[in-house]
């Protein structure tokens, strides 16, 4: 499992290697980052998951950017360079500024290695994805309602130019922009849309609804639905199946928040401790995964 994505630090070089935890923080090739919001509460979630699962922690492939677009051109060049190479069964591009050569170049590169890897992306990759024209050949997308206002627009190249009307109550419209999203051509083969009410969708089909438990607070938490992809991504590496992989993640997440008993103090990092206990209570009922 390769996870890739930009971590808003100041000049730190592009790093690659498996993820360990220490104390509060994560390290990967010498350097510590703490588990926040974005690329690292995904990270962290999936070592999380791979921990419990008795699979090898992910590897990662990150660089500082804050907005520049340096690293995130780093990833892209070096994905680009060495994915035959690194060979991963699975491959997951979270916070990468949406350069879409650079996107068109990477799935050019992807589909020369065999067998293919399994494609996650979520944040500016999956923009990057939409935008590129290669969304139908990702396995799974996990946009929020009003990015699956963009994904259904077949005219916007960033979220920031979302035609209104497909904006406008974006949240209470997801079944309509799903069915929108596959037929423009903007939607992976799987989604988990994350909100309210995740839905889990499978080649255009919403198959599950899941609206329990409802923890609010978590909506003001940063970090919550990086938490999500990181599980998707691991479960995915587990190889169920992709609707099975994004419904366990979004109960797993809601189940976190609710033994986390949140308040919009709460960090995310809170929340992820609790993925263990979440596992080891639910995970056998949900997807018959009972021992490691």
């Amino acid at each position: 499992m390769l996870i890739a994505g930009t971590v808003p630090v100041t000049d730190m070089p592009l790093i690659f290697g498996r993820v360990e935890k220490e104390g509060k923080n994560l390290r990967v090739d010498g350097h510590y980052l703490p588990c926040t919001q974005g690329t690292m509460a995904m990270v962290s979630a999936a070592l999380a998951t791979t921990c419990h699962l008795g699979l090898e922690p992910p590897r990662v492939l990150l660089a500082g950017d804050i907005g520049t677009g340096k690293g995130s051109r780093l990833i892209y060049q070096y994905l680009i360079e060495h994915i035959e190479e690194l060979a991963p069964r699975v491959l997951a591009l979270h916070y990468c500024l949406p350069i879409v050569t650079l996107m068109q170049k990477l799935y050019t590169a992807v589909e020369k290695c065999h067998p293919r890897p399994m494609l996650i992306a979520d944040a500016g990759s999956m923009y990057a994805a939409k935008a590129a024209g290669v969304a139908p050949h990702f396995d799974i997308f996990t946009p929020d309602p009003s990015e699956m206002a963009f994904l259904a627009d077949p005219e916007a190249v960033h979220p920031a130019y979302i035609s209104r009307h497909l904006f406008e109550d974006a949240f209470a419209r997801v079944p309509e922009l799903i069915k929108r999203a596959y037929a423009n051509g903007g939607a992976a083969k799987c989604l988990l849309v994350k909100g309210a009410v995740d839905y889990i969708v499978k080649d255009g089909v919403i198959v599950d609804e899941i609206k329990e438990p409802d923890v609010p607070q978590m909506e003001c938490i940063g970090g919550t639905g990086d938490t999500i992809t990181g599980m998707v991504t691991a479960f995915t590496y587990a190889e169920l199946e992709l609707e099975q992989a994004a419904s366990i993640s979004a109960k797993a997440n809601r189940a976190a928040g609710q033994r986390a008993n949140p308040t919009p103090a709460t960090s995310v990092a809170e929340i992820i401790d609790q993925l263990p206990g979440v596992f080891r209570e639910n995970l056998c009922s949900w997807s018959g995964i009972c021992t490691r």
